[in-house]
């Protein structure tokens, strides 16, 4: 199986793996081990079949992350309707893309309805709730694709943090995105009722 080893997008040090139109794509179990080979490193797999390599972030993205992990999760708990995950977590999107949310939102039902050898690894399923956190290793553009492939697999909210530029961009089915500069807040809308994020304190 060839491959060619190129950056994903200038000013970025994330590596995409073009694998050959010829080869065939790597099978469930042989992404689920080569993550397991290489459990220093984040890696998505795009619905063509290129293995994304990210690497590690800086201490602050690593304390901003934890800071919206943490407000995410004291919601949640006292709000019951679903479960969060952390950066850590994989996702399979309808389209074949496996991916890893900074933070992510499944409601329980949904969450209920899947296997437990399913849950156990890179469950199927689209998140209902996606944040991605910008770090300084990460092209705007780049999040911006992956934040509307959220959208067309089925993700209800999702919010795109940009600290270095002080926005937040709101994405939503059927709607127009939404640039909030230097907001104050941020709402999670009619999808996590009740929720409010201080943007201030990420900023920080």
């Amino acid at each position: 199986m060839s491959t060619t080893i190129t950056p994903v997008e200038q000013k970025t040090d994330a590596l995409v793996l073009h694998f050959a139109p010829v080869a065939r794509k790597l099978s469930e179990q042989e992404f689920y081990d080569f993550c397991r080979l290489n459990p220093e490193l984040r890696i998505e797999l795009t619905s063509d079949g290129d293995l994304i390599i990210m690497p590690p972030t800086g201490m602050k993205t690593g304390n901003r992350n934890a800071l919206l992990t943490y407000y995410t999760t004291a919601w949640a708990i006292k709000d019951g309707t679903g479960l969060i995950f952390d950066s850590s977590s994989v996702v399979t999107l309808p389209n074949g893309a496996k991916r890893s949310p900074d933070v992510s939102w499944i409601r329980k039902e949904r969450w209920e309805r899947l296997s437990e050898a399913e849950q156990d690894r890179f469950s199927p399923i689209c998140p209902d709730f996606i944040v991605e956190l910008r770090s300084p290793t990460d092209a705007v553009k780049t999040l911006q694709a992956k934040m509307q492939e959220y959208i067309e697999n089925g993700a209800q909210l999702g919010w795109l943090i940009d600290p270095f530029e002080r926005k937040v961009y709101v994405y939503q089915p059927d709607q127009p995105v939404k640039v909030l500069d230097d907001p104050a807040t941020v709402s999670g809308e009619s999808v996590l009722s009740g929720f409010t994020l201080d943007v201030q304190e990420i900023w920080k």
